[in-house]
């Protein structure tokens, strides 16, 4: 089984980057999308071009026009969907959604970024105190869990191009970085992490400077899964010569 994780940054600007052509050759059962920026009413034909390829798709937009939102797409049709996490703020700009299947539940997950100033990084944290608790209550009930996503956070020094001039960036502050590893020892696997090692492997870049081409990145997009999953890992990859976005997406492989 193979699930994708995507922010792209505008699925109607994605679009016209040939992101449909590329979904089609990757034959993904999953595919969990992140800043899709777009009410499904307001693009009808991505819908159908979607519906073509086979696919299921729930759809969970910010309020605001223009503005986050996540989806999944899938080739299985759910038991369950659920739109949200009940917290009104984080539902008001679309930011979790979750499918549940018979043998897992799967997430799409846009953490907020703090990089616009105090005010989103002080909401960015607040996010991360409520996430704990509602993760660890839907583990109960879900324990076969994969977050995937858009976490906006780097978790190790390997993750970014630059840990010394990035120490006091939003995305990999020492908070971020702590709450990151708490995360995963309360019960995560970093699927990536799990199969690879190596540095110089990243999930963004900034349009700014030719960072993407002299691969100045972050990694801050996962596949995130409980150990109960652990069995099922196959294989985790980042696609960066798939550009529809200053993100790439990143392919998770499931026996």
């Amino acid at each position: 089984m193979k699930i994708i994780s995507y922010n792209v940054n505008g699925i109607r600007s994605a679009s016209t980057k040939n992101f449909f052509g590329w979904l089609q050759a990757t034959n993904a059962d999953m595919v969990c999308l992140q800043e899709v920026k777009a009410l499904p009413v307001q693009i009808p034909e991505i819908i159908a071009l979607i519906e073509q390829l086979g696919y299921h798709h729930y759809w969970f937009p910010a309020e605001k026009k223009g503005y986050s939102g996540v989806a999944i797409l899938t080739r299985i049709k759910p038991n369950h969907v659920e739109y949200g996490c009940g917290e009104e703020w984080i539902d008001r700009e679309g930011r979790i959604l979750r499918a549940d299947f018979n043998d897992f539940s799967l997430m799409s997950l846009y953490m907020p970024s703090g990089s616009s100033g105090e005010e989103r990084q002080a909401k960015k944290y607040a996010f991360m105190s409520f996430f704990d608790v509602y993760i660890g209550n839907l583990r109960k009930e879900f324990p076969n869990l994969i977050v995937s996503g858009d976490y906006n956070i780097c978790h190790t020094a390997i993750d970014i191009h630059n840990p010394k001039s990035n120490a006091n960036s939003s995305g990999f502050l020492p908070e971020e970085r702590e709450w990151m590893q708490l995360f995963l020892d309360n019960g995560f696997i970093d699927t990536f992490r799990y199969f690879n090692k190596d540095p110089h492997h990243y999930t963004w870049w900034s349009f700014r400077a030719g960072s993407r081409g002299k691969n100045l990145g972050w990694r801050i997009d996962y596949h995130l899964a409980t150990h109960p999953m652990e069995a099922r890992l196959k294989n985790v990859k980042i696609l960066p010569d798939a550009v529809h976005s200053d993100h790439c997406p990143v392919l998770l492989e499931l026996v």
